[in-house]
């Protein structure tokens, strides 16, 4: 029982130990992690301060901009400084708390993600009524209730992890506290951990997921009976780089969470990590500011404002 107790840290691996390796990843993730805080930062104060970028779209946007500054910020900072410091540990609190805002930033992404497309599903199937079904106060609420399902799926995941003990092993084979690699190590059962996992990324994961997946459904059939080659087109721009985020994003974390864990697969687990936990929040405003001509058109004038004002 002695054992059961000793472990109030865990050590993690990193991506690599090749001390040269580390430099170079330090300053390719430092310029990642920048580039994801002033690109979305940007797209926040474009989307509040332009008056042409006023419209529920927008604001759900400027929302998504802000939960992927938050879910990058869980993780990247800490791996920038394991990836300089001889010691890379985290203690068991702190790994429980990362995977808790982890879970809560992710699922209200999601979520939000959600809003969009149901906002673009009224634009575009029912336009007579959009501006008395998209409210502000109903932009608020959906934008709330995103928040308060990833407390709940991230409340719902911690929970169970407050009664396992960990021994012996406290190696993690990651560059961050993830629920899989952590449930690997714990030296008493873990199958009400993978029952929990299991049932809330059907609620909360695949639930969001069909509301998202009906409402293009919607979306696409109501654009193929546009007549008008120009007019589908137009729609269908409006649509693809949400789709793209969403798939970028679904198809990534589905493979971590919901395949079984396995050594062998580690490298591959640490390559998909990387691509939904940092690299889509990068690449989220990259893609909206390219598919948008109102994004782009609004940040050339900030940009214009802040050189004269130089």
């Amino acid at each position: 029982m002695e054992n059961l107790t000793v472990i109030t840290e865990f050590i993690l691996t990193g991506l690599s130990s090749d001390p040269l390796l580390q430099l170079l990843l330090f300053l390719m993730f430092l310029i990642i992690f920048l580039v994801t805080l002033s690109g979305n930062a940007a797209i926040m104060v474009v989307t509040r301060i332009d008056s042409s970028l006023q419209s529920p779209m927008f604001f759900f946007l400027s929302h998504l901009a802000f939960v992927d500054i938050c879910y990058s910020s869980v993780t990247v900072p800490k791996m920038l400084g394991n990836l300089i410091t001889m010691q890379k540990t985290i203690s068991k609190e702190g790994c429980i708390a990362q995977i808790f805002f982890f879970f809560q930033a992710a699922c209200a992404e999601v979520f939000i993600l959600s809003s969009m497309a149901y906002d673009r599903y009224v634009a575009i199937c029912d336009p007579l009524h959009y501006t008395t079904i998209m409210k502000k106060e109903i932009c608020r609420q959906l934008v709330a209730g995103a928040w308060t399902f990833g407390f709940l799926y991230a409340l719902v995941n911690v929970l169970p992890l407050l009664n396992l003990h960990f021994c012996m092993n406290n190696t993690i084979s990651h560059y961050s506290c993830e629920l899989p690699s952590l449930l690997m190590l714990s030296c008493t059962p873990t199958l009400t951990n993978f029952i929990v996992l299991l049932i809330s990324v059907f609620i909360f994961g695949v639930g969001s997921l069909f509301l998202t997946l009906i409402s293009y459904i919607y979306i696409i059939s109501s654009v193929l009976k546009i007549h008008s080659s120009e007019g589908r087109r137009k729609a269908f721009s409006t649509c693809s780089s949400h789709l793209i985020v969403v798939g970028l994003f679904y198809i990534a974390a589905f493979f971590r969470y919901m395949k079984p864990s396995s050594d062998s697969l580690i490298v591959l687990d640490k390559v998909v990590s990387i691509q939904y936990s940092i690299l889509t929040p990068m690449l989220n405003p990259i893609i909206y500011s390219l598919k948008n001509k109102d994004i782009k058109n609004a940040l050339a004038r900030m940009f214009q404002k802040c050189k004269f004002l130089r």
